[in-house]
Order: structure tokens, then C-alpha cells, then sequence
């Protein structure tokens, strides 16, 4: 069956690219998308899936029941795009302004679709249900996961599997990586309240932008000094604003930044830490700390028994020569919310190519991939589907 299966793929692989294409050149920003969910929930329609919109907020969800009975096994694309400008020199470049696909969820959501159109095609042959989960808004803290798992989601789901196309990785290979895979990522923001004036009388100001230096410099000595050597930490000062002209002390600064941890009291230490730093390093100027951290999405930890079976049909797929084992990922991805509620794996798919100059790395202006990633996808989810009858 795999190899129909595969064939009838191979059939419609022109048709996935230009749904790939279109999105590429239409995308919708986090919790903006309006077009996009209504372009999926269509074509799932028009499959005969029964199809949920809105879902958590702007989700959309499409359950195929088999002819036969079997598990319940779900998968995941997110379709949100980044406000980043597209410098790529393509016909598919994106038509919208300072907005763009540039980490490959466009990908995501054509593999899944080529998948929903092969099923759909031989249900009766299927065992178990299918839920094919579009996902909202991952690219931004509280991101679409959550919502869309409070409103049933993963209802009787038994098991979840993503993917996310990699730059880094060639194509024609699949990243493994078993336990944690993906950090977990926080915010936060810091507001100095100081005592401005004139830029010829120091002596009589609290100068935040001075205090806000020494505060970037103290809080490089968390992951240093304060966190365990053998637990993975980032701990990134990613904002610094302060002041308007050249000759007057600001009252006031504010540093944003972000935090990407795996465990869960190292990520509760760090937090624990900026504040207190914050706030005596302010304080010891005669200045004040306002701090606001933000919990971002937990670690992403991928369940053995399921990534193993991963490998086996990766390995199946591409050959174990075709087969990388990554470090974990310091960045961040809100599947992790899917992986705490039921059993599942996560993994990467290899889009690099530089013979077509799809070597940038994710989020960069001029990101793009191999679109013979949207096929292996789609072919890893058969093989897992049928692997996990």
C-alpha cells in the first residue's frame, strides 16, 4: 500500500508545490491569519474530511475516519509566516510587504495537504482516524498549540508526530534527535526608572542608561557562574533602548531579551536570578527595576518509543547513511504543548541546497528550501501512519 501510496504522491507533487508556492507568496503573520486557515479548511472540504475551523482561535482541524478500525493519529503543520522583508529573487517571492515565509511553514502545510489528498483517496483501506492538525501562530509567545489543544484538538488522539524543514540539513536527509530537541523559550523585559538631566551634570542624575550597561554585563554571569556547566542555557539580551539626544541623561532604559533552557529548575533559577539582578544592580545606583517575565513554550521532548519508530522509517525512507543525528536546538517550537498531553516525535527534514541557493538559515531575508522536502514530508507521514497500525 505504501507504494501507491508514494506514487499517487509523486502524481500530485506538482500541484503540492504551487499550493506551497502560493502561500509563499500570500503569507499571514501570527494570529493575522485570515486567508491562509480559509485556503486549508477549503481544500480539506472539498477532500470530504470533516473539517473544524477556528479552532483555538484561527486553527483548522480535518479528521478522516478509516474504513477500518485502528488508533487515532494526528499530525501537525502550522501555516504562520514572520515580519521579515523577502530578498529573494524568485517568482514565488512573497507579494506582501515585510512579511514572509522564512522558516518553512508553508512547506509544512502543502506536505500535509498532499497527505490528506492521498488518504482521502483510499480511506476505506485506512485503519484508525486521521486528524490532520493546521496550526495558527507558532512563531509568537502564546502561539496557536495551547488554544487549539483547550479547544479538543488532540481529543482522542493516541499519538502525534511533526516536521519542520531544516536549511541546514540537505535534502534528501532527516534529522533525529531523541529526549529533548527543542529549549525552552521565555521573555523578558526589564524597565529602568532613573533620574535624568543635562549631560554637563552627571552628579545630579541616575543615569539608566549607565545602570542598564552594567545590567547587559551582570546578567552574562547567570549561565556562567549561577547554572550548572552540564545544563544547556541561553540567556540573551536582545534590546537595549535608552535615551533621544546626545546631550541629556535618560531617566529611563529598557532591555528586552530571551531565555532558552531544557530544564525545568535551571529555566526556574534563571528566571529567579534576572530578577534579583535587575533589581540590586538598579538599586545600587539609586535607580529602580521594573521586571516582567514571560513564560514562553516548554521544552520539546521527543518520546523514545516514538522516535524510534521515526528512525526505523526514516531510515526506510532515505537510507541510514541519509540519516543525521543534530545536537538539540536552542530554538523553540510550541509542538512541545502537543508532546505533553500525548505521545509523539517531532523531526527535521532536510531543505538545504546550495546548487539552488536555499542555504540560508531559518528566519533570514533570503530563506528558502528544496521543495523536494515537501514530498520526503509527506512520505515520512505515510510511512508513519502505516508504521503505527
Amino acid at each position: 500500500m505504501l507504494k501507491s501510496l508514494f506514487t499517487r504522491l509523486e502524481e500530485i507533487y506538482p500541484e503540492l508545490v504551487s499550493i506551497r508556492r502560493d502561500l509563499h507568496m500570500y503569507p499571514e503573520l501570527s494570529f493575522q491569519e485570515v486567508n491562509t486557515p480559509r485556503k486549508i479548511a477549503d481544500f480539506l472540504k472539498n477532500l470530504g474530511l470533516e473539517v473544524r475551523t477556528e479552532v483555538g482561535g484561527r486553527g483548522v482541524v480535518g479528521k478522516l475516519r478509516g474504513g477500518k478500525p485502528g488508533r487515532t493519529i494526528a499530525f501537525r503543520a502550522d501555516f504562520d509566516a514572520l515580519p521579515i522583508q523577502d530578498e529573494k529573487e524568485v517568482e514565488y517571492k512573497s507579494r506582501v510587504p515585510g512579511v514572509m515565509h522564512a522558516c518553512g511553514h508553508d512547506v509544512h502545510t502543502a506536505s500535509l495537504l498532499g497527505v490528506a489528498k492521498v488518504l482521502s483517496e483510499v480511506k476505506e483501506e485506512i485503519r484508525g482516524t486521521v486528524i490532520f492538525i493546521h496550526q495558527f501562530a507558532e512563531e509568537q509567545i502564546p502561539g496557536g498549540a495551547k488554544s487549539m489543544i483547550e479547544d479538543g484538538c488532540l481529543d482522542g488522539v493516541d499519538a502525534i508526530y511533526g516536521v519542520h524543514v531544516w536549511s541546514s540539513l540537505p535534502i534528501g536527509t532527516i534529522g533525529i534527535i531523541e529526549g529533548d530537541a527543542m529549549a525552552a523559550g521565555d521573555k523578558f523585559e526589564i524597565e529602568i526608572i532613573g533620574k535624568g538631566g543635562h549631560g554637563a551634570k552627571p552628579q545630579i542624575t541616575i543615569d539608566s542608561l549607565v545602570v542598564g550597561a552594567q545590567l547587559v554585563n551582570n546578567l552574562q554571569n547567570i549561565v556562567s557562574r549561577k547554572i550548572d556547566p552540564y545544563k544547556p542555557a541561553v540567556v540573551t539580551v536582545g534590546t537595549f533602548q535608552a535615551g533621544q539626544a546626545f546631550n541629556v541623561i535618560a531617566d529611563r532604559a529598557s532591555l528586552t531579551g530571551t531565555v532558552r533552557t531544557f530544564d525545568d529548575e535551571v529555566r526556574n533559577s534563571i528566571e529567579t536570578n534576572i530578577n534579583q539582578i535587575a533589581k540590586s544592580t538598579c538599586e545600587s545606583s539609586g535607580a529602580k527595576a521594573n521586571v516582567n517575565y514571560i513564560r514562553g513554550y516548554p521544552s520539546l521532548w521527543n518520546h523514545p518509543e516514538h522516535i524510534q519508530k521515526a528512525e526505523k522509517v526514516a531510515i526506510n525512507l532515505l537510507g541510514k547513511e541519509n540519516i543525521k543525528y543534530p545536537l538539540p536546538s536552542m530554538g523553540m517550537e510550541d509542538f512541545a504543548y502537543y508532546l505533553k498531553e500525548v505521545p509523539g516525535a517531532f523531526v527535521f527534514v532536510g531543505g538545504g541546497n546550495s546548487e539552488i541557493e536555499a542555504e540560508y538559515p531559518q528566519h533570514h531575508p533570503k530563506f528558502n528550501v528544496d521543495e523536494r522536502s515537501i514530498l520526503i514530508s509527506a512520505k515520512f507521514f505515510l510511512s508513519v501512519l502505516l508504521e503505527e497500525e
